[in-house]
């Protein structure tokens, strides 16, 4: 997974699947989302994004791709402010649901929602699809729930991987 550079073969993967998407943004509106948040996006979905498609009903996920500087309907009121450029702090899965060492006055930290991510839809009830933006998981896609958080493992873990993934009619 390259996520500085984009891979023609990830890119004509994208093309095709979001052929039907939503108008792209242009490099002109990327570039200011990234300047306003601190941030460069990963490829390929940044060229996705720029030059393909900002969002896709049809999915992946499973009420579609949302575009860039949007939040799922379902994302709720009263949350904490979101800090793309703050790393996204996990490495490895956490399912909090279970974790006996969790202090439940305090809770899951809102940093692992809201902290170098952008999310990119969500499966109802709940759970979104992040792309990590920040930090030493830049590039990868984590499913993120009320329960746990875990990384995408299928033939890879990028944004072209999980497209993938979704376009070849695998569960998740």
């Amino acid at each position: 997974m390259n996520i500085d550079q984009a891979d023609p073969a990830e890119l004509a993967l994208l093309r095709d699947a979001f052929k039907s998407g939503a108008p792209p943004l242009g490099w002109d509106a990327v570039r200011a989302f990234e300047a306003q948040h601190g941030i460069v996006l990963p490829e390929p979905y940044r060229t996705c994004v720029a030059e393909m498609s900002d969002g896709c009903e049809q999915g992946p996920p499973h009420y579609g791709l949302i575009p860039l500087a949007e939040l799922p309907r379902d994302w709720g009121d009263g949350r904490d402010e979101r800090h793309l450029a703050l790393p996204f702090p996990l490495t490895k899965a956490w399912i909090w649901d279970t974790d006996e060492d969790l202090d439940p006055d305090e809770g899951v930290p809102g940093s692992i929602f809201d902290h170098g991510s952008i999310v990119l839809g969500t499966d109802g009830c709940g759970m979104y699809w992040h792309l990590i933006v920040t930090g030493p998981q830049r590039g990868h896609v984590w499913w993120i729930s009320g329960e746990g958080a875990y990384p995408f493992s299928g033939d890879g873990s990028g944004f072209a991987a999980w497209v993938k993934h979704w376009a070849d009619g695998k569960p998740w």
